[in-house]
This record gives C-alpha cells, sequence and structure tokens, in this order.
C-alpha cells in the first residue's frame, strides 16, 4: 500500500511515537496504517472560544452600565423637568402676586384716610353721647366695625408690602414665645393646652425676628381659631434635619379638606365667616423670602410644618433686639383643669 510493504512502518520524522495512531481498513483487515493525530488545532479553538466567551462577557457587562446610566440619565431629566415646573408655577405665582400686591396697595391707601375719619368722628361721639342713649350705642358700634376694617387694611398692606428679611440667629423657643404672647387675649377665650418638647431652645435658627414673629403669629392664630371649643391642644415642636430646621405647629381640630390644601395659601382664601384670608399668605411669603418651605397636611388636625435654615450646634449667635419672653419651655395660654394635664405630645399629632 502507497509502496510498503505489510511489514514496513513509515517513518514520520516530525512526530513522536506518542501522537501517531492507526486508521483501520474497513475492509476488516487488521493491519492499519499509521495515521498523526493534530491536537494543534483543537487548542486554538478553545483558545478562541475563550477568548469570544469573554468579549461576549465584557460586551455584557458594558450594556448593563449603559442601561444603568440611561435608567439613571432618565430619573435625572424627570426631576429636572419637575423642578423646572415647580419653578415655573412659583414664578407664576409670584408674579400674579406681585400685580395683586400692587392693587391691593393702591385700594388700601384709598381706604384707609377716609376710614381713619370715620374712627376719628365715631370716637368722639362715643365720648360725647351718653352712655344710655341709643345714639351711644350706635356709634359704639360704629368704632368697632372701624377697628375690624383697620384690620383689614393693616393685612392687606402687609401682605403687599416688599419682604426684605435682615436675619440674624435666634433660637426657636424666642419665636415660640413671642408668638404666644401675642395670641393670649385670643387664647383666653377657651382653654388651650401647649405642647412643648425640650429641643426648641437649642434649636437656632437664622431668620429676621420680626417677620417670623408675625408668620407665627398668624400660625398660632389660625391653629387656636381651628381648635373645639373645650380641651384644645397646640402642638409645637422643631426639629434639626442637616442644614435646616423644621418648625411644627399642630392643632387638634377638623384639619383642612383635601381640596383646600392646594388653595390654604392663596391670598384672600377661606373657608371662615370671618377674617380676610391673608394670614397664611402673608405667612407663605415670608417663609419664601427667607429661602425657606412650608407645607400643611392633616394628621389628627393640622400641620403646618416650615423648613428654615439653621445654625446647628454654634455657641453663638447675633442676639435680636427684641427682648426674651418670660414663658419657659412648658407654659400655658390659659389655665387648664386638672383633668386635662400638660403633656409633651398630642394624640394623632406628628412626632
Amino acid at each position: 500500500m502507497m509502496g510498503y510493504r505489510s511489514t514496513q512502518t513509515p517513518q514520520y520524522p516530525m512526530m513522536d511515537d506518542t501522537r501517531q495512531g492507526k486508521l483501520h481498513a474497513r475492509s476488516g483487515s487488521t493491519e492499519g496504517v499509521p495515521v498523526a493525530i493534530i491536537t494543534d488545532g483543537k487548542d486554538q479553538g478553545a483558545a478562541r472560544l475563550d477568548e469570544l466567551g469573554r468579549i461576549v462577557t465584557a460586551y455584557s457587562e458594558v450594556t448593563e452600565n449603559l442601561q444603568r446610566s440611561h435608567e439613571s440619565l432618565r430619573g435625572e431629566v424627570r426631576r429636572l423637568q419637575h423642578e423646572l415646573v415647580s419653578a415655573d408655577v412659583r414664578l407664576q405665582r409670584s408674579r400674579r402676586l406681585a400685580s395683586l400686591g400692587r392693587m391691593a396697595t393702591g385700594i388700601a391707601h384709598e381706604i384707609r384716610n377716609p376710614l381713619a375719619a370715620i374712627g376719628l368722628y365715631a370716637g368722639m361721639l362715643v365720648d360725647d353721647l351718653p352712655a344710655e342713649s341709643d345714639n351711644h350705642d350706635v356709634a359704639r358700634k360704629i368704632a368697632t366695625a372701624v377697628h375690624g376694617l383697620d384690620a383689614i387694611v393693616h393685612d392687606v398692606l402687609a401682605f403687599s408690602r416688599d419682604v426684605t428679611p435682615k436675619p440674624v440667629w435666634i433660637p426657636v423657643s424666642r419665636l415660640f414665645d413671642r408668638a404666644l404672647d401675642a395670641n393670649l387675649p385670643l387664647s383666653q377665650q377657651a382653654p388651650v393646652r401647649i405642647c412643648r418638647d425640650n429641643q426648641d431652645s437649642k434649636i437656632r435658627v437664622r431668620v429676621d425676628p420680626d417677620l417670623m414673629h408675625q408668620a407665627m403669629v398668624n400660625l398660632m392664630r389660625n391653629a387656636i381659631e381651628a381648635m373645639p371649643s373645650e380641651d384644645g391642644a397646640l402642638t409645637l415642636r422643631a426639629r434639626q434635619e442637616g442644614d435646616n430646621v423644621v418648625i411644627m405647629v399642630c392643632d387638634n381640630g377638623p384639619g383642612i379638606a383635601d381640596d383646600d390644601v392646594e388653595h390654604i395659601f392663596e391670598p384672600f382664601f377661606t373657608t371662615r365667616s370671618v377674617g380676610t384670608g391673608l394670614g397664611l399668605a402673608i405667612v407663605h411669603r415670608i417663609v419664601d423670602a427667607h429661602d425657606g418651605a412650608i407645607c400643611v397636611y392633616n394628621d389628627g388636625g393640622a400641620v403646618f410644618e416650615l423648613s428654615l435654615p439653621s445654625l446647628a450646634a454654634q455657641g453663638s449667635y447675633d442676639k435680636p433686639e427684641t427682648p426674651a419672653s418670660p414663658h419657659n419651655d412648658h407654659d400655658v395660654l390659659a389655665p387648664v383643669s386638672e383633668e386635662t394635664p400638660k403633656s409633651l405630645a398630642l394624640q394623632g399629632a406628628t412626632p
């Protein structure tokens, strides 16, 4: 076969015996022909498969990273779109309020001058007329009505006035104390429990004392007026959240209707038979002027949350000119019955 005798074995100089094999004839002959089994091709194929596997794995990792980056970018775009919409809403609201403020200022000034004259003459009539006469009672009612109208004009002017804070660092407890003093006459009409923790004297905020005093007075007055005639409770809290302080003013009244929440800070919006509806709008303007934020929700009553810049763990601060109140951390606005002891938390209030 191929020029070799059956007893001869062909020599393959490029291969040793360990890499030779025999191929048996299909005829069934036991004689075979030595052939070379080349294994280098298999090794190369395996190496190529390994390399291809590594390429596929790397491609999968890159694809997953791109997918995650894509999702992250989509989330960032959604966040920026939401912020843009919110900023546009605030801008439109500021423009409307500015126009409304200019109009209200003009009307208020036109009303205030004749109103002052009416109040002056009504007061003179009250002083001159006999106390038992019917005209004296009429003059007194006129003077009372003028006083109410003057309060409305004052609110309109306060709302339309340019708000430019002159901030200093003060403890939150001072804001609470001054506002409680200012609302003392209103709270004396019915017993009111004051619930405070011991943290408000340790937390400081950088605010204009007079402007923030007005905001706190309005919030507390709004809460007191919303409380039930008996067992009213006003909760005041403050907590540190990063670089901000969150101040909470809570009441145990009926809360705010869901349809009214989105309008609660709009000027002249009110659900009560009395009042101008400017109190909370003024609060919103003051907080916004301090680069803060305010929100409202229901939790066992209405809860107003103010987020303001803070001074955490600083030993000194600029003292405002306003004097400190004699109230301590647990003073009450009105006498509390023995059955209703003071507490540090309200049922249903947000901790």
